[in-house]
């Protein structure tokens, strides 16, 4: 370990307890207007029946709606016992960057909305698992990173120390960004992914074909700072790459705001049709509103519709 990464992990290390009380404090809050999720699997009453498909057991099919369909079918139940949810943060360095306008990194609002999230999936019953780590988003689909599935009393400081130990590492910019080599995900599990989505479309377009082939019901939260939102800047400005992209200096930033923001309108759109094309859910969070309406929208969307 580097002097760098050691002074990161510490500093890490050292903001974990607020991080935790934040959490705890942001969960608390919502946790007052909520309440349980149904949810598929073992239970005794019925739910809804879904196509049959490769790996399903053939006791499940229902041969009454299958001969009615023309096609297999499952009967599905609500499920009375605990799903595992899995989460993933971005830790790329663009994360980590703040505006003067801004209270908090982006990585940090993403990690706090992580564990609020975890908070009030483990206080429902709930497993949760961390996705990511040295590996870097890699870790999404290979599961690399992922220490296990995490429970009951006490998972919460675990999840917390396991983020601690997956920033601590860090990442070469080079290999920044959204690749990932295999597909290892347990088929229709829920997962969470939560960053700034600001790579190409295309990147994310495989990503998340990738996941919905997997198949697992998908939910992205966008994370941006309010000057990558506005672009309030005047006059000449010098801007600086955090991912090798290198520095650029425009001489009139009020005379490309308007481009600006048709770019910026166009990839939340993109990102927002590729999202529905796959049946997974979108939403945007801006770091200079409250954690709180970001954290009950994204609890509320893991309700099956």
């Amino acid at each position: 370990m580097s002097l760098v990464t050691a002074r990161r992990a510490e500093a890490l290390g050292a903001r974990l307890p607020p991080l935790l009380v934040a959490a705890e404090r942001v969960a608390a809050t919502v946790a007052q207007g909520v309440h349980g999720r149904r949810r598929v699997g073992q239970g005794d009453s019925f739910w809804q029946f879904r196509p049959y498909v490769q790996g399903d057991a053939l006791g499940r099919i229902d041969w009454r709606q299958t001969a009615r369909a023309g096609r297999a079918f499952v009967r599905e139940t609500e499920w009375e016992a605990a799903q595992t949810v899995l989460l993933w943060r971005d830790i790329s360095p663009s994360m980590r960057w703040r505006s003067r306008g801004a209270p908090v990194e982006k990585r940090e609002r993403a990690e706090l909305l992580l564990l609020a999230l975890a908070a009030l999936l483990l206080r429902g019953g709930e497993r949760v698992r961390l996705l990511g780590g040295p590996a870097g988003a890699a870790g999404i689909l290979s599961g690399r990173g992922a220490a296990g599935t995490l429970s009951g009393r006490g998972a919460l400081d675990q999840l917390a120390a396991r983020l601690a130990h997956t920033a601590s590492t860090e990442q070469d910019p080079g290999e920044a960004g959204l690749a990932f080599p295999d597909q290892r995900l347990p088929r229709h599990a829920s997962i969470v992914l939560i960053g700034d989505f600001l790579a190409p479309l295309p990147e994310i377009e495989a990503l998340i074909g990738r996941l919905a082939a997997v198949p697992v019901r998908g939910h992205l939260l966008q994370i941006l700072d309010p000057a990558e939102a506005d672009l309030p800047y005047e006059g000449r400005i010098r801007f600086r790459g955090l991912e090798q992209e290198g520095d650029t200096l425009v001489p009139r930033v009020e005379g490309i705001r308007g481009e600006y923001g048709r770019v910026l309108a166009e990839q939340i759109a993109g990102l927002k049709s590729l999202c529905a094309a796959a049946g997974f859910s979108h939403a945007l969070h801006r770091t200079d509103h409250p954690a709180e309406a970001a954290l009950l929208g994204l609890y509320t969307t893991l309700a099956p519709r």
